[in-house]
């Protein structure tokens, strides 16, 4: 991974405001919500530094989760840019109209209920596409960002795929939320051909938003439907396709309750909850994939870092078509990605010959 990329995953990863917990005891713990008010306007005008200050004060004394981050990010999107750093120092210094100054008590005090920034300001970067973000839509995080890269990866190394390549690869995407990931590959991939689906139609639709917005809705069909429920509608979607991937909700149920108050008040449970022990939805994708998937076809999954040897020892005792090839792990060494295979492992093809 290129020095920039890491820097720019470890410094997202700290914005912990909407991110999930990992682990019995959760990344962050669980906090009281206080209840406060937002400042009062100020009577003259004053810098962007100046509000911005402000805020990160009033935010920390509010104990809301990076303060400094917060009014960043809402600061650097109210004057036309992506990060603080990014703007000039001079629009940094300049005093701020009686409107902008509105408009950053509105989207702070949004802030200041505990919604996430992404929220807040209505849209999210992921891997270079401005994405639309609205509640209760599972927002992306930096990890399925590698999930990502990790699936490209793959999908360029095999022969007539990747930039220029005639062949036409399809993929599958169960649980799309925003349309982060099928967007994601449809953009990097111009052969590729997508179908996603969501058991929420908030996530469908914005799926379908985000897809238009980007211009990739020819290549993109989204469905609201259920993996858990609409089993056999699902299957009867297309025809075998090379890849699926899913970000699942992979979260134990116990987990749920050690998550912080903009994920637990804002975001879909939906999407979160994954089971008594995070597998529920994975075992339905899993037993399903054989049919979805054409033959050497590739299942991806991002999962809690305790399951991959959980799913292994699943996948080998109840489905027979698939194999578990490997897992891989996210950039802070943490277990974090299956991948499977439809037909029988090397394992098995020697066994055949002996």
């Amino acid at each position: 991974m290129h020095g920039g990329l890491f820097i720019l995953i470890m410094w997202r990863r700290s914005l912990s405001a909407g991110y999930r917990c990992f682990g019995p005891k959760g990344f962050w713990g669980s906090h009281a919500v206080r209840r406060c008010s937002a400042p009062a306007l100020p009577a003259g005008r004053i810098t962007a530094l100046q509000a911005v200050d402000l805020w990160k004060t009033h935010f920390w004394e509010s104990g809301v989760t990076e303060p400094d981050h917060s009014s960043h990010y809402i600061m650097a999107h109210l004057l036309g840019g992506k990060t603080i750093e990014s703007l000039e120092q001079a629009k940094l210094t300049e005093l701020l109209s009686r409107e902008k100054t509105e408009q950053m008590w509105k989207l702070c005090t949004r802030r200041l209920s505990r919604m996430p920034v992404q929220y807040v300001i209505e849209e999210w970067d992921f891997r270079g596409l401005t994405l639309k973000m609205r509640p209760p839509v599972f927002i992306p995080r930096p990890e399925t960002e590698e999930l990502v890269e990790l699936v490209l990866t793959d999908l360029e190394m095999k022969p007539g795929t990747g930039v220029g390549a005639d062949a036409q690869q399809t993929c599958m995407e169960v649980g799309c939320g925003s349309g982060a990931i099928s967007l994601s590959l449809l953009k990097s991939l111009p052969e590729l051909i997508a179908v996603a689906v969501d058991q929420s139609q908030d996530a469908v639709d914005l799926t379908a938003e985000n897809a238009l917005w980007l211009g990739l809705q020819d290549r993109l069909q989204v469905y609201h439907l259920d993996v858990m429920k609409d089993a056999e509608k699902l299957l009867s979607l297309c025809s075998p396709v090379s890849t699926l991937v899913s970000n699942p909700p992979y979260l134990f149920s116990d987990d749920m309750l050690l998550l912080e108050p903009e994920v637990i008040r804002f975001e879909d449970h939906a999407a979160l909850d994954g089971g008594k022990d995070g597998l529920k939805v994975i075992k339905q994708i899993l037993t399903l994939a054989p049919q979805i998937l054409s033959n050497k076809g590739r299942v991806y999954l991002e999962v809690d870092p305790r399951h991959p040897p959980l799913i292994r020892r699943w996948v080998e005792a109840n489905v027979e078509e698939l194999h578990y090839v490997e897992t891989r792990h996210d950039i802070t060494g943490r277990p974090r990605f299956c991948i499977l295979q439809k037909g029988k492992s090397n394992k098995d093809h020697k066994l055949d010959l002996d």
